[in-house]
């Protein structure tokens, strides 16, 4: 397990995907579980595995594809993720997070996070989509925040500002769209925990009174990261099952699977039209 990466490792990933496209990206796309479908509208692609790239880690979940696929969107040049790493598979925070540093490196400014996630606010039923306007990092707060270690002042400041962590004028430029496609868009707090259990009855009242909408799995060490690099960011929840707060229903992975068929063509709707708009 690596603990952290060096710029020259950093580096040397990202000139390997220098090497496999002509294409020079400003605008990264992460596709969270089941939204994987998003990234076959990407037009004149060029698709490289995650195990073509030295240091790179291979995703190893279901719904998750493992690739990175770089062409155009809207006239746009885009990265995008088809899929992504998580903590739970066993890598180490520098592992999880390293695609953002050598996004980073490759020239990306601007970072779209999707993903699939559990509702703790009442009022969100399965296949709304959420804005993200904050979050919780409950693995930072506990230990594995993905900026500890060495500090590289090449890619960011030793102890960066997450006040903004979602850029206010990309939130704004959401909304319009959500209005212009007429999706019925929600708002709200993102937590982010390790995973791979789902959360318990007792965890989702905790995480709703602690000021939740959302739970997950992913995204907060990616934003942390991709912030503590200038990296502007905006982020959508997909919300594939209502919260279990009683214990009464049981929560699968399939179900999230299911749940991104009706997410996705939603969150493709809304990052078009603010593509459009960049």
């Amino acid at each position: 397990m690596t603990t952290h990466f060096s710029l020259n490792q950093i580096d040397e990933v990202a000139n390997k995907l220098r090497e496999r496209t002509s294409y020079q990206p400003k605008i990264a796309v992460i596709l969270g579980s089941g939204l994987s479908e998003f990234a076959e509208s990407v037009e004149a692609p060029d698709s490289i595995s995650f195990g073509e790239l030295p240091h790179f880690p291979v995703s190893t979940v279901f719904g998750h594809a493992g690739k990175i696929v770089i062409g155009k969107l809207v006239n746009q040049p885009v990265f995008v993720m088809q899929g992504r790493i998580h903590f739970y598979e066993g890598y180490s925070m520098a592992e999880v997070t390293l695609p953002i540093r050598v996004m980073q490196r490759f020239g990306i400014k601007t970072l779209i996070v999707t993903n699939a996630a559990g509702g703790v606010n009442p009022d969100f039923s399965p296949g709304d989509v959420m804005l993200i306007t904050d979050h919780l990092s409950f693995m930072g707060m506990t230990g594995q925040n993905p900026l500890i270690g060495p500090n590289y002042d090449e890619l960011g400041p030793r102890f960066p500002d997450m006040s903004q962590a979602y850029d206010r004028d990309l939130c704004h430029l959401a909304r319009d769209a959500a209005k212009k496609e007429g999706i019925n868009l929600r708002e709200g707090v993102y937590a982010g925990l390790s995973g791979p259990s789902f959360e318990s009855p007792a965890d989702l009242r905790f995480l709703r009174q602690a000021g939740a909408d959302s739970v997950g799995m992913s995204t907060v060490h990616e934003v942390i990261v991709a912030r503590h690099g200038g990296m502007r960011v905006l982020g959508f929840s997909g919300i594939s099952n209502k919260a279990n707060l009683d214990g009464s229903t049981v929560t699968t992975h399939e179900e999230v699977i299911e749940a991104g068929k009706v997410i996705t063509p939603k969150i493709d709707k809304l990052i078009r039209s603010i593509l459009q708009k960049l």
